[in-house]
């Protein structure tokens, strides 16, 4: 099954899901700001994607900047500030079996679907 972690304001997101849309495969929409992925989940995307949590962090966020940008953390610590903070969190990311992409740009998402 594929999953997509969907933010519907971000055009990029919404791209990814017309290229899901146009697939033959089911796929399952998480809308990441309401149902928030846990520490497990957080943990298990970032290995499929092989990313330190500091990777997947949007650095342009204005929560980024404001209380982050300067701050030496450990992996833990940044996993827990995405999942207080989801807006910090890259997107779109869809997961199949097994493997994850980054929707930017949106041909990982295309390269990891065939």
């Amino acid at each position: 099954m594929i999953k997509i972690y969907h933010n519907n304001k971000c055009s990029k997101s919404r791209e990814a899901l017309e290229v899901l849309k146009k697939g033959n495969e089911e796929f399952e929409i998480q809308e990441y700001l309401k149902n928030i992925p846990n520490k497990s989940e957080l943990t298990n995307i970032l290995k499929m994607l092989k990313l330190k949590p500091i990777e997947l962090i949007r650095k342009n966020e204005s929560i980024f900047k404001e209380y982050y940008a300067d701050k030496d953390m450990s992996d833990s610590e940044w996993i827990d500030v995405m999942i207080e903070h989801p807006i910090l969190i890259e997107r779109p990311i869809v997961v199949r079996n097994g493997k994850a992409a980054i929707g930017r740009p949106i041909e990982k998402i295309i390269e990891l679907l065939k």
